[in-house]
């Protein structure tokens, strides 16, 4: 396999002779060195196993991850831009490749109680707060604690009041490429005030590669017997639906496109799918809980957490007029997410797993994102 620099800082690798040769295009770092509200933003480059990804610190994104096909062919899996410029004067999706914070997903009406008291956020979103608000986990400079060949640690702090939450909250977070082909995420987080928390992440993955098709022939499983029904600005209802009978049932693996128009409210409500999944778990540690398969490549990616929820979005509101780091339009279900959560609108659902934290206490989560092919 080679390795090869976008720009002209190029890194040459071949691989095992038994593979067929695939190309690993780099991007150069300067294209991604600049400072940021006084922070220095940097490129980071990790690799082991089969996997090459390239992260930065800027919203601790993942500008690029690579992973070979059924061939050894290696495709760059995952939206994102080629420059940091590109993020910062973004005209397209904002969360490519983000952290989510300090809430993952929707709170309704950008409004919660805790402790009896009332706590109010931007509202981002239709009326609505989404992923942390205007300025969220994914919009700030993570200070870089450590980087290695194949692992990279981020911190940081939100002030108390930060986006209208309260607390001064102290988040560590850990990527990491292990020799088994898995990008591994691994947060922890405290907090010196009573606060809520629910952290994610935010990749957008075609397993064809970037720009290269339709995720609608992908088969997708989810481990789950329900959902959380959304209204019309996909904020929870409250309710618990059963998937038994409806478009949402994946627990056998199923065709994303093969229910997608179905005449169904919900899936009227998301424009697709951009729902919660309320996954079935046998415990409360690390579990396999959902897998991806793209047929024409044959890329899997299996997905395991440690957390109660999945959301799926199917790529709905991507429109085609934002270009990709490759010169390919961002285009309609042409990527999917697969995000690792609590539940959105938690703090307005007592019968919801609860998102609050203590202090003295320590929320942690793991995603795991697990390549192989077929």
């Amino acid at each position: 396999m080679k390795i090869m620099g976008i720009a002209a800082t190029a890194l040459l690798f071949t691989a095992c002779c038994s593979q067929p040769e695939s190309t690993v295009r780099l991007f150069d770092a300067q294209a991604f060195t600049a400072t940021v509200e006084g922070k220095p933003v940097s490129l980071y480059t990790l690799r082991n196993g089969d996997l090459t990804m390239q992260v930065t610190n800027f919203g601790a994104r993942v500008v690029s991850l690579w992973t070979p096909d059924r061939n050894g062919v290696a495709e760059d899996v995952v939206l994102g831009y080629e420059s940091i410029d590109r993020y910062l004067d973004n005209g397209g999706e904002r969360f490519l490749g983000a952290a989510l914070g300090r809430y993952a997903n929707r709170i309704a009406g950008g409004h919660f109680t805790l402790d009896g008291k009332e706590y109010t956020l931007p509202q981002n979103d239709n009326g609505q707060t989404l992923h942390g608000g205007l300025k969220g986990f994914d919009s700030v400079v993570w200070d870089v604690e450590s980087a290695t060949d194949t692992t990279i640690v981020f911190r940081y702090r939100s002030a108390d009041g930060e986006e209208g939450f309260p607390g001064n909250l102290d988040v560590t977070m850990a990527y990491t490429l292990t020799p088994a082909n898995e990008f591994r995420i691994d947060y922890r987080a405290e907090t010196d005030a009573p606060t809520v928390v629910n952290l994610s992440h935010h990749s957008f993955f075609n397993l064809k590669g970037e720009g290269n098709g339709t995720i609608l022939d992908n088969e997708l499983w989810i481990k789950a017997d329900s959902t959380t029904p959304v209204d019309g600005f996909l904020i929870p209802t409250g309710e618990l639906a059963p998937v038994e009978g409806t478009p949402f049932d994946f627990r056998q693996p199923t065709v994303i496109g093969a229910r997608i128009e179905s005449d169904n409210e919900q899936l009227k409500n998301g424009h697709g799918y951009d729902h919660n999944w309320v996954l079935t778990r046998e415990g409360e540690g690390v579990e396999l809980i959902a897998s991806l398969y793209e047929p024409t490549t044959g890329r899997v990616m299996e997905v395991l957490t440690d957390q109660p929820g999945l959301q799926f979005y199917s790529g709905n509101f991507f429109n085609g007029k934002s270009i990709g780091k490759y010169g390919r339009p961002q285009s309609y279900r042409e990527s999917v997410a697969l995000e690792t959560q609590h539940f959105p609108d938690s703090p307005n659902h007592e019968n919801f797993p609860t998102t609050r934290l203590n202090p003295g206490e320590t929320y942690t989560h793991t995603c795991i994102y697990r390549f192989s092919a077929r």
